[in-house]
């Protein structure tokens, strides 16, 4: 029962991360109908820089926070360039979208490879992150509880811009209706543009969450784009409270069949994406 209610924990905290990761896929896939199959490569580039910025400054505190200031703004504004200078021109052509951010993604790989390391690496562990709690049997690192809070954070805070702004109510009435977004005088490219620097930003960030508390290696974009795709197809394009919940979903699923189904891992997290995509194809959350 101890092993279990750990795991379950360990679950919960790696749900965390892949909403980080899930909540900016959702944002450039569900609200802006991009099929940006590159998420995951953001993911890798962002994490390799925040352990170059975080070796180069000896593991201390300011080292950490400025690898996820670089990760975040970089991976972000490497997003905006994609967007503006490549998807933009072939806006709401879906395979011309997925063979070319493919093609970026392999791109992106094979880079990272050249100009960072071909090895799985370590993150050090900043100084105020060192230590764990521990209640019982129950031990939990500074680090993973660091990841968690910043995804609650993180959640709080795109539930606000959404659902509380009017920033919010521009991208949602532009996703429905960008002709009729632009005629009141809005400038609708902008507006989708800044959606999709959020959305890589938060990539960038969960690649330094990432590597802080699972280390970094080669294949890790594959992986976490994977997960990435269950989450928001189990719990439904654009939506963030399906976000959390296939978060929650496949972070369980994943902890727990890791220890006592590792045969069965891949089918226990693709075998639920299925029956929903049969059963109920916009998820739990999301819209018809």
């Amino acid at each position: 029962m101890g092993l279990f209610l750990n795991l379950v924990l360990d679950g919960i905290v790696y749900s965390g991360l892949l909403f980080l990761v899930a909540s900016g896929f959702t944002l450039i896939f569900g609200l802006l109908r991009v099929a940006n199959l590159a998420h995951g490569a953001f993911y890798l580039v962002g994490a390799y820089i925040g352990y170059d910025i975080m070796r180069h400054f000896g593991g201390t505190n300011i080292g950490f926070l400025l690898s996820i200031l670089a990760a975040t703004l970089g991976i972000g504004l490497f997003g905006v360039l994609i967007e503006r200078v490549i998807l933009r021109l072939v806006r709401g052509q879906e395979l011309a979208e997925v063979l070319i951010t493919v093609g970026l993604a392999l791109i992106m790989a094979d880079l990272s490879l050249v100009l960072f390391t071909s090895e799985p690496v370590t993150f050090p562990t900043p100084p105020f992150l060192a230590g764990h709690v521990a209640v019982g049997s129950f031990v939990l690192p500074f680090d993973h509880l660091f990841v968690f809070v910043v995804s609650v954070l993180v959640a709080i805070g795109l539930w606000a811009l959404t659902a509380k702004t009017r920033a919010g109510s521009i991208i949602r009435a532009g996703v429905d209706d960008a002709e009729m977004v632009s005629a009141l005088g809005i400038n609708i490219k902008a507006v989708f543009t800044s959606v999709f620097f959020l959305g890589a930003a938060l990539a960038g960030l969960a690649g330094v969450c990432g590597a802080l508390t699972l280390g970094v290696s080669p294949g890790d974009d594959s992986l976490i784009l994977r997960l990435g795709l269950v989450v928001v197809i189990l719990g439904g394009l654009g939506s963030l409270a399906g976000a959390v919940t296939g978060s929650l979903i496949v972070g369980l699923i994943f902890s727990l069949g890791t220890v006592y189904l590792p045969e069965l891992q891949y089918f226990l997290l693709f075998a639920p994406m299925v029956i929903m995509l049969a059963v109920r194809p916009r998820g739990l959350f999301g819209r018809a």
